[in-house]
């Protein structure tokens, strides 16, 4: 791979809830577990900061095969559902829920679109083989 940018991140106090910055300083955080696994929910999580990251490059990689193939993606919408889960083994794991909108764009076209995107995205690649991701397109 023929790098094009790095970004670097600390963590540091517990984990889940400790706290985040980049080492730009544009990211300077709170984490906490969520209420649902026992936290006070009181800042962000990990799961949180990853279906950020995701939806917001699955998006450029929409907007980018969209381009290429001269769709109209005006008002598009990438959501992402991460869940956290126990696997095999007693470890964690992680699934990926992601909801394309392309208002103006038949079902079929917006379906080819999200399907080229997901394999140009960084986070599609990284992820294919490893957890579940699972692309669905809205018909809103």
């Amino acid at each position: 791979m023929k790098t094009l940018y790095t970004a670097e991140a600390l963590a540091t106090g517990d984990g889940r809830d400790g706290h985040g910055r980049s080492s730009d300083g544009r990211l300077d955080f709170d984490l906490a577990s969520p209420t649902e696994l026992g936290g006070s929910g009181d800042g962000t999580n990990p799961e949180q900061l990853f279906a950020v990251g995701y939806a917001a490059c699955f998006h450029s990689a929409l907007r980018l095969v969209a381009r290429q193939d001269k769709a109209d993606v005006t008002d598009s919408s990438v959501g992402a559902r991460v869940s956290l889960g126990q696997i095999d083994g007693g470890g964690f794991g992680l699934a990926v829920e992601l909801e394309v909108t392309l208002p103006n764009l038949d079902h079929d076209t917006a379906q080819q679109l999200a399907e080229k995107a997901h394999q140009v995205c960084p986070y599609s690649n990284a992820t294919r083989g490893n957890i579940e991701v699972t692309l669905t397109v809205s018909d809103d």
